[in-house]
């Protein structure tokens, strides 16, 4: 076996300036490996079983009633406009007493203010309260 000491004339020897990052690189990918191994094992966390969702459409049926409050605040009754909450009420009263009960679905524009909405649900429970009571 040979080996190359350096040029032999006895002149300046130079030295290699540049680092070599090969073995750097060697051992921060087995670190990496390391410890993308060992963190699951590590991290401890509370079992919770989780609910199913589940996405059902709604069934309308002719029978349903759908309020709907747009953000200006105005009400609608089965896409038809109610002119003022007296109405809403005597719409909801003689809703209350049909037979079979029908479903009430109450929708809100997600600009609406809450006051519309909940006015119209108080005027559902008023018109219930007052059907229960005859």
């Amino acid at each position: 076996m040979a080996m190359s000491v350096g040029s032999g004339g006895g002149g300046e020897v130079k030295v290699m300036a540049t680092i070599n990052t090969t073995p750097l690189v060697d051992v921060m990918l087995v670190l990496l490996i390391i410890f993308l191994i060992t963190i699951p094992v590590i991290t401890k966390t509370v079992n919770v079983t989780l609910p199913k969702a589940v996405n059902i459409p709604t069934q309308t049926k002719p029978e349903n009633i759908t309020i709907a409050v747009d953000k200006d605040g105005r009400i609608y009754w089965n896409d038809k406009a109610v002119p003022d909450r007296d109405a809403l009420l005597a719409y909801l009263k003689e809703a209350a007493v049909r037979k079979p009960q029908p479903e009430v679905h109450i929708r809100a524009d997600k600009e609406t203010p809450t006051r519309p909405s909940a006015a119209s649900c108080t005027r559902f429970s008023a018109a219930a309260s007052s059907r229960s009571a005859s």
